[in-house]
């Protein structure tokens, strides 16, 4: 009897004939059997080893219990957080309890704990202590060394000494997972399974390698911001297989030691991992929940690529997936797209073919084989494209092509976003027109991030000119072939390096371009990031040099309402940047002329703080000590009312 779905429950196991599990893989998400979820690949991947595997989703967090679903596994524990770091899942940027989780049964919120994998490593622990336990995922790989944890607003040790697990995998997961279920299955203790590229572990000094790059302890970069920048960058500068040395970091007691990475998946590796037999459905137990809602996004959509050279410093990408990109062959991206054409549901269109760059699909460079990625912060687009870099859009167009000609199919869209300064780079043409003609569904989303030289400089990105290009050729080529389309820019704001003027400067550039973003969003200063050290120790990591971070609460509400300044809801806090930024020419551009009449007709009272003001109140943060938001009591009580 055939199986669709692995074991769910102990159910599940049993009617398989089984008596136990190999393997009990962990996830904070729902069960969703799509090559889009991480736990979906590794118990794909365990499963063609030949092993046994059981799945436990979001397992009650009350006890222990719920880790022995399918009794002691023979070989141990693989956890993972799920796609999304529970955090950044549970909360808004202002840290406000987010009221959904697209990852849950009818987006329900609460199923999982705050910091899931170590919440379940522990429980998997405390149920079985002498059963291994591997922590992976993007919620462990981006915590692995110590890290600034927005949420407490404090440094945080390593995971793995904060989880109890054995083994940490960082980055994306297949080739770790395979030999440490190998060398489990072959009877190795877990304690001696320390030479595994990609994993990191806990020791004793006595057991330290005999070569590696030491960045500063825990208690260091905990109480020294320079030390932490430091560290930053000695992590940042060790992420390539080719050139990347083991780094250890102490922790309390202990040492962390980082292997090197993982080498990337061959395509012929990556093609097969998309070869596993894959429902792309969630399991059928949720359905009467309301199902996933995450799963409408990738349900047929295809992704064609992994990692990202672009680096931008806000973006995790880095130290998860790489910067290497490795794409998979036309033939299995074909093979996918006529799978979806046989798929319930399927109405000619396929969403997606992207990844985390739609258009990467060539390593960045030749040298990068030999020599590893270039380190010290270079970026290969930023602030101008590198001269080294390889530009090749004719391997995705032949793709694209293949795809749009397939019988039942009527649209094939690009939504994950391109790389527009990549894209201009390339002197042949072609695929740009077919972008317009044919893969855009009424509107494409880029990432400008902002227009402000100094911030575009800390983002990692290319200057605004570039995007102006891009725009134009854009709206003249849709414009060429009949078509009324638009592009979405994402934009954020308060970014380290951003400061009000910069906001502003944003602000009358989208107005000057006739521009209402619909989609912003402030900094999210998330583990394993440079703009988040950047945030943290308001320092570069590389330069060591101050860097400016708007933290205010009030500058960053004032920075966001900048972006939208177009909302009549906007208008006292887009007056009050523009006064203190003493751009009061830009009033009657940005506020709406009718909003404008009605602050008229009532007067409104608006505290302007001085720069003296805000000089103490950074002096009061530094000290812990809640801001003046009225510093000035005259000021505060007078009944003297300002007006547009």
């Amino acid at each position: 009897m055939g199986f669709e779905f692995l074991p769910l429950c102990r159910a599940d196991m049993t009617e398989r004939g089984w008596q136990e599990v190999d393997f009990v893989l962990v996830t904070g998400d729902a069960y969703v059997d799509h090559p889009s979820f991480g736990a979906a690949i590794i118990s794909r991947v365990l499963e063609h080893e030949g092993y046994r595997v059981g799945i436990i989703s979001q397992p009650d967090y009350s006890s222990c219990e719920s880790m022995k679903e399918y009794g002691k596994p023979k070989y141990g524990f693989f956890i993972g957080g799920g796609n999304v770091d529970s955090m950044v899942a549970h909360y808004t940027v202002a840290k406000v309890r987010r009221k959904q989780d697209e990852y849950t049964p009818g987006g329900v919120a609460g199923k999982r704990p705050d910091r899931c994998a170590t919440v379940y490593t522990k429980m998997a622990k405390e149920a079985y202590p002498d059963v291994p336990v591997i922590l992976g995922g993007l919620e462990a790989s981006l915590r692995r060394f110590a890290h600034y944890d927005y949420w407490t607003d404090s440094v945080m040790p390593s995971i793995a000494e904060a989880s109890g697990a054995d083994l940490i995998s960082f980055g994306m997961g297949e080739h770790q997972t395979v030999e440490i279920a190998r060398r489990l299955f072959s009877g190795e203790p877990i304690e001696t399974i320390r030479d595994v590229a990609g994993t990191c572990y806990l020791c004793s000094f006595e057991e330290l390698p005999s070569e590696y790059e030491e960045c500063a302890s825990y208690a260091k970069v905990k109480a020294d911001k320079t030390a932490y920048a430091k560290a930053c960058r000695i992590q940042m500068d060790q992420q390539d297989p080719v050139s990347g040395k083991i780094v250890v970091q102490k922790q309390t007691e202990r040492y962390l030691v980082q292997n090197i990475p993982a080498k990337p998946l061959t395509r012929r590796e990556l093609d097969a991992v998309y070869a596993l037999p894959f429902t792309r459905r969630y399991h059928p137990s949720y359905e009467a929940m309301g199902g996933i809602p995450a799963i409408e996004e990738v349900e047929f959509s295809i992704a064609h690529n992994r990692g990202c050279f672009g680096g931008c410093n806000f973006c995790a990408i880095a130290m998860h997936q790489g910067r290497r990109v490795t794409s998979r062959s036309e033939e299995s991206v074909v093979r996918e797209a006529e799978k979806l054409t046989q798929m319930p549901g399927f109405k000619g269109y396929i969403h997606d073919v992207g990844g985390p760059t739609a258009n990467f699909r060539l390593p960045s460079c030749k040298k990068q084989g030999r020599e590893g990625m270039c380190m010290g912060g270079k970026h290969c687009l930023a602030p101008k494209a590198c001269p080294e870099l390889l530009v090749d859009h004719s391997d995705y167009l032949k793709i694209l092509r293949r795809l749009r000609a397939l019988p039942k199919v009527k649209k094939v869209f690009i939504r994950s976003g391109i790389r527009y300064d990549y894209l201009m780079e390339d002197r042949d043409e072609s695929f740009f027109r077919e972008l317009v003609e044919h893969h855009v569904s009424g509107q494409l989303k880029v990432a400008p991030e902002h227009c402000a030289p100094n911030t575009l400089k800390y983002m990692g990105k290319p200057p605004v000119e570039v995007f102006n290009r891009f725009s134009k050729r854009f709206y003249e080529l849709s414009k060429k072939a009949g078509k009324k389309q638009y592009l979405v820019p994402y934009l954020m704001s308060s970014h380290p390096g951003s400061t009000l003027k910069d906001a502003v400067i944003l602000a009358e550039y989208l107005y000057r371009h006739r521009m209402k973003p619909e989609q912003v969003q402030d900094f999210y200063p998330t583990p394993g990031t440079v703009s988040t050290c950047m945030f943290y120790t308001g320092l570069d990591p590389y330069t060591l040099k101050p860097v400016y971070v708007a933290k205010d609460r009030e500058e960053k509400a004032m920075q966001r309402a900048l972006l939208q300044y177009y909302e009549p809801k906007n208008a006292q806090r887009v007056y009050q940047a523009l006064k203190l930024t003493h751009r009061e020419d830009l009033i009657p551009l940005l506020i709406p002329a009718q909003v404008r009449m009605k602050k008229r007709e009532k007067t409104i009272e608006i505290h302007l703080p001085s720069y003296q003001e805000q000089v103490e109140n950074a002096q009061r943060r530094k000290r812990g000590v809640q801001p003046c938001r009225a510093r000035n009591t005259a000021a505060r009580h007078s009944k003297k009312k300002k007006r547009f």
